[in-house]
């Protein structure tokens, strides 16, 4: 059914409490600001709105005023996920790499410094982990355009919805990948990371099968839970909510889901990462980048080509000595 053992990525995963407790405070510490600027924002809508000194007014000027808080948070969090939570999920993976391969590594506050040298080490420009981010969402926008495309032209009933459930499970699953190829990167300890990068690529699509039956099975896993502990946080959700000025009860929806998904992504994401970092690693063993299948990949995503371009061009800096597979100082 699946190939990975939950009990092996949850050891590993406790082996790494530092850094899940890391991940938790980041994002229930967003989760907290974007509260706040709810609030404020409705606060401030709810104020504006009672010059008018119309009820209704009042209540859609906090509402307003609170979408308006939600829409900066959520615009600010995303300029800082690529500085700042790609940099602590990069350390986290690093240290997962290293228990993966049978290697120990410290406990504490340690292992934060630990996986964040590792990151320095492989990685001398921290562009490369957001290109490969990049790269490989826009190859897999590609690949299901393309499946879109041809069905529009079968006269199947019905097809199109159900490609549209699938397209929206698979990208779902397929929320990892990006995760996975990082830890391919640190583990291979690689003097061109974008030459890597393609090459981890290729890999996966040469197995994006199996890779995609674990990755869907893990899916349902995690959104089962998730859905399970946002209707647990709606309760003190719905507490903060009636706080808000103009309350209303779509803010007790929204801060329910919003602390539901940063549980996710604290607990359950490393979880989801280990144990496909075991089917990935596994699957690949002894495999060898397939150039038939650079070939599709390169005619159907021109960021793929354009990653193939950046691994011809790689020149390491002078300073720069590659680690050894799995090497960290």
């Amino acid at each position: 059914m699946w190939d990975f053992s939950l009990s092996r990525a949850f050891g590993a995963v406790l082996r790494t409490l530092p850094f899940v407790m890391l991940r938790l405070i980041v994002y229930f510490g967003m989760a907290l600001f974007m509260v706040f600027a709810v609030a404020l924002g409705s606060g401030v809508g709810y104020g504006i709105g009672r010059m008018t000194a119309g009820y209704h007014a009042r209540l859609g000027g906090a509402l307003w005023g609170g979408l308006a808080g939600l829409a900066l948070t959520v615009g600010l969090i995303r300029l800082a996920r690529s500085y700042i939570l790609y940099l602590v999920k990069a350390g986290h993976i690093a240290v997962l790499v290293e228990l993966y391969d049978g290697r120990s590594i410290p406990a504490g506050e340690s292992q934060i410094r630990y996986g964040a040298q590792a990151v320095r080490t492989h990685f001398v420009e921290s562009s490369v982990l957001f290109g490969v981010d990049l790269a490989i969402k826009a190859v897999l926008q590609a690949l299901i355009s393309t499946v879109n495309r041809i069905s529009a032209f079968l006269p199947i009933p019905g097809l199109r919805a159900i490609l549209g459930i699938a397209e929206a499970v698979v990208r779902t699953s397929l929320t990892f990948v990006d995760e996975v190829i990082l830890a391919y990167l640190i583990r291979t300890g690689t003097e061109n990371p974008w030459e890597t990068a393609k090459d981890g690529i290729i890999l996966y699509a040469q197995n994006y099968r199996h890779f995609l039956k674990n990755a869907v099975w893990l899916t349902f896993f995690l959104w089962l839970i998730t859905l399970a502990m946002f209707a647990v946080f709606l309760v003190p959700a719905g507490i903060l909510a009636a706080a808000v000025p103009g309350s209303h009860w779509v803010w007790a929806i929204v801060f329910a889901f919003v602390f539901a998904r940063a549980l996710q992504l604290g607990m359950l994401e490393p979880l989801a990462i280990a144990a496909l970092m075991e089917v990935f690693f596994t699957r690949i063993e002894g495999q060898r980048p397939d150039p038939e299948w650079q070939q599709r990949l390169t005619t159907t995503s021109r960021k793929f080509q354009e990653l193939v371009d950046k691994a011809g061009r790689w020149a390491p800096s002078p300073s720069h000595q590659p680690p050894l597979p799995g090497a960290i100082p």
